[in-house]
């Protein structure tokens, strides 16, 4: 009886040991609810943000930029540009590695550039610049200049899309203009692509060799310290479905709650609600191809008939999460200015009216696709629509879901009876549009430039301008040049600020200051 005892003993021991182990298992794994569904891999190939989250956590960048939007060196272990400014020398860190155990080289980063170059507007003004990408040695690389350009780290640390991401040779040999399918990085996490279940479950697991850096994380930059074992995106298309597995347990985090569920949130003793540390920018997306805003004076009659508080106070509501502002760089950003703004965006219909007749307007319909499936821009297009028809223009809007409508946006070019489209809202994070070289929707190169297509000679002037100038006051100069300019052409118009929310459980530790991406470095859950 006795032997039995010790035997019960020892088996709850066991018994117990394994429980632990069980839990121990599953607070190492964080889920969570993003934004969207990863339905590609390629965040080069593609402009979608949870493509570019998936980048981070698998693949590596040469510099990137800290909470203070300052660029410091990521994969890059010392770099040192001539007296000239025309060569600048990189040399990598030690022990960057592929998840395939090959090591990372010059090669591998000359090859990525290029890539990346050949998609990005950023990368495409600097490559302008570009005389030869040369290999010193397998850990050092050189990049050797034609002109001046003062934006060389600024570059190769763009934070957001599209972010130059270092991939293996082999694959940043692809054509720029066709998708990798193949996910091999060098990054803190690995991807399980035997574990991905479209439309349900990505999975991400620590990768155990990642060096990071010794300095602490700030923003994108520093070290990269991993303390989860694995991560899985577990999509939950409705909001209130979401709300309810993170209350319930089911998922530690959710990446973006809908404004109308955060007091609901607000109310839950185990979930902590996070405002995000980088905000976002409504905005409007005339088409200059067709009419009736391939005329500037009609393009400049909406920007003054379009009003940021409608926007802002209709799909945010909460006043803690948006604010107004009239610069198109972010506000409390370097370049932020009002200047020449006085008067623009205030929704004033009876001006508004007196410049459309101005202009000629002869009544086209202004049609205007939305998306009925993201809530936090689902509501722009009816907005739109009834600030511009106190303005006198007939509005057309047509929902679609937003996959649909992507797609229209970028392959119809011609009229609305040909598929085509008028104008259209989203919203950008600060982190795509911090400068002129960097903001997407001020490129001008016509045919080359984003939906919308904007072409304009003295746009592109100034930008190049930006480019290449050294002195931080003359850029900032520049930039407010732009600004100005910009409410003459009208290649979008900016409808103000807001501040996504995440929400997690309360056993789950986050960064004091998140970084400007959702990125799972960082975190810890208990």
């Amino acid at each position: 009886m006795a032997v039995f005892g010790r035997m019960m003993v020892v088996a709850a021991g066991v018994a117990a040991g394994l429980a632990l182990s069980a839990s121990a298992l599953a607070q190492s794994t964080l889920r969570v609810v993003m934004h969207s569904d990863l339905k590609s891999f390629d965040p080069v190939w593609s402009g979608a943000y949870i493509v570019r989250n998936h980048g981070y956590l698998v693949w590596d960048t040469l510099f990137a930029m800290d909470e203070k939007f300052q660029i410091k060196p990521q994969m890059v272990d010392k770099y040192a540009p001539s007296d000239d400014g025309l060569t600048w020398t990189f040399t990598l860190r030690d022990g960057l590695e592929w998840h395939d155990g090959t090591p990372v080289t010059a090669e591998d980063c000359i090859a990525s550039l290029k890539r990346w170059a050949a998609r990005d507007s950023m990368g495409q003004k600097l490559a302008q610049s570009v005389k030869t990408w040369e290999v010193v040695d397998a850990k050092t690389f050189r990049l050797v200049l034609k002109d001046q350009f003062g934006q060389v780290v600024e570059s190769l640390g763009k934070p957001s899309v599209v972010v130059p991401f270092i991939m293996p040779k082999r694959m940043a040999e692809t054509d720029a203009f066709k998708a990798v399918d193949e996910v091999i990085g060098s990054g803190p996490f690995i991807f399980k692509k035997d574990e991905w279940k479209p439309g349900e479950k990505v999975v991400y697991v620590k990768n155990p060799k990642y060096k990071p850096r010794a300095e602490p994380a700030s923003g994108l930059a520093g070290g990269k310290v991993v303390k989860l074992d694995r991560v899985e995106w577990v999509w939950i298309p409705d909001p209130q479905t979401q709300v309810n597995a993170l209350i319930a347990g089911e998922v530690d985090m959710i990446e973006s709650v809908a404004n109308d569920l955060v007091p609901l949130l607000e109310k839950e003793k185990d979930v902590t609600l996070i405002k995000q540390s980088v905000g976002n920018q409504y905005t409007f997306r005339p088409n200059w191809l067709i009419p009736p805003f391939n005329n500037p004076k009609i393009r400049q009659a909406a920007m003054m008939a379009l009003n940021q508080e409608d926007f802002l106070k209709g799909i945010i509501g909460d006043p803690r999460y948006w604010r107004t502002c009239k610069t198109i760089f972010p506000c409390g950003s370097p370049l932020a200015t009002d200047a020449g703004m006085a008067g623009w965006i205030e929704g004033n219909a009876a001006k508004a009216k007196q410049m459309l007749q101005e202009a000629g307007y002869d009544g086209t319909t202004v049609v205007i696709p939305y998306p009925t499936d993201l809530q936090v821009i689902g509501n722009m297009g009816p907005i739109a629509k009834s600030l511009l028809e106190r303005a006198g223009f007939k509005v057309e809007v047509q929902p679609a879901d937003w996959q649909s409508m992507v797609n229209r946006l970028i392959s119809k070019k011609g009229p609305p009876s040909e598929g085509g489209w008028s104008a259209y809202l989203t919203s950008w994070s600060h982190v795509d549009i911090l400068d002129p070289l960097m903001a997407p929707m001020l490129v001008s190169t016509c045919d080359k430039a984003r939906a919308g297509w904007p072409c304009d000679e003295k746009m592109e002037k100034l930008r190049d301008a930006y480019a290449r100038e050294l002195d931080p006051a003359k850029k900032k100069a520049i930039a407010e040049e732009v600004q100005a300019y910009n409410r003459e052409i009208v290649t979008y118009v900016n409808l103000g600020e807001w501040f996504g929310v995440s929400a997690v459980r309360k056993n789950v530790s986050m960064p004091a200051v998140p970084p400007p991406v959702t990125a799972f470095w960082g975190i810890e859950k208990k």
